[in-house]
């Protein structure tokens, strides 16, 4: 960056996209295109992207919606790491940059990935509020103090960009695991005070394709750009499940208490 006349000019450079290219409906199998474009060094991998697909190749396809690290649509691999493409500052790579779709899920076109089974995942563990007791808008809001807001708050800002799935060794060995994201809402849910429905996701989270297939490996948690940790979310689970277990077969009047 520097200043010419008072006006600040950004510092450019050419950068070398190797970007996965599919069309299912022309191409038999994935290929790699390599394109030229000319970056401000202040540029996140999305830009270049925005570039490409602007002044030279309109037919690439790509997700991506509010480029602040918040929707969670613009999720890749970019040089074999899960990354969000907004957040992928192009000043931290040298040399050709790859960018292909997430891991661990289908291709629909270029870097776009079908969603369906992470979507699946997350209405089976019915990531939403089921009160303990229905109010109605005269009795008021349902009240929290500050201290339980903190025992779910870290894992309420997953933003589904499915990063954990695509760094998950475990989802790529077994897809019918329930992943990484799908378990830590379920695990936000059942720690909330307001909330009844723990027996019911539990059910889901609770089996040998729920936390108990997880190996700790730890990736999703080191690529999660919220720093949600599901990877800790998940031992917590694992925790209480055996608690659950160990309740209901020594002391089955005291079931349920182990939230």
């Amino acid at each position: 960056m520097s200043k010419a006349n008072g006006i600040t000019e950004l510092k450019k450079r050419i950068v070398q996209l190797e970007v996965l290219r599919f069309d299912p409906e022309k191409d038999s199998e994935p290929y790699f295109q390599r394109y030229e474009v000319e970056c401000n060094e202040e540029w996140v991998v999305l830009d270049a992207l925005n570039a490409v697909k602007e002044s030279i190749d309109p037919t690439l396809a790509y997700r991506w919606s509010c480029h602040m690290a918040v929707c969670g649509s613009c999720g890749m691999m970019v040089n074999g790491e899960p990354k969000l493409s907004c957040h992928a500052f192009l000043r931290d790579y040298q040399g050709v940059i790859r960018v292909e779709p997430l891991a661990n899920f289908p291709i629909a076109r270029d870097l776009i990935t079908v969603a369906d089974d992470f979507i699946d995942k997350l209405k089976r563990v019915k990531p939403y509020l089921i009160p303990k007791e229905a109010k109605s808008l005269a009795q008021g809001e349902y009240k929290q103090t500050p201290a339980q807001l903190m025992k779910y708050r870290q894992f309420s800002m997953c933003i589904n960009c499915m990063l954990c799935y695509a760094a998950c060794p475990e989802y790529a060995l077994q897809p019918k695991f329930i992943g990484p994201a799908a378990i830590t809402l379920a695990h936000r849910y059942n720690q909330d005070s307001r909330d009844g429905g723990r027996d019911e996701r539990q059910e889901v989270i609770a089996t040998n394709e729920g936390v108990w297939e997880c190996s700790f490996v730890g990736a999703c948690s080191e690529v999660c750009p919220k720093a949600v940790d599901p990877a800790g979310a998940l031992q917590q689970v694992k925790v209480a499940s055996t608690l659950d277990f160990f309740i209901e077969k020594l002391l089955p009047s005291q079931k349920g208490n182990s939230k």
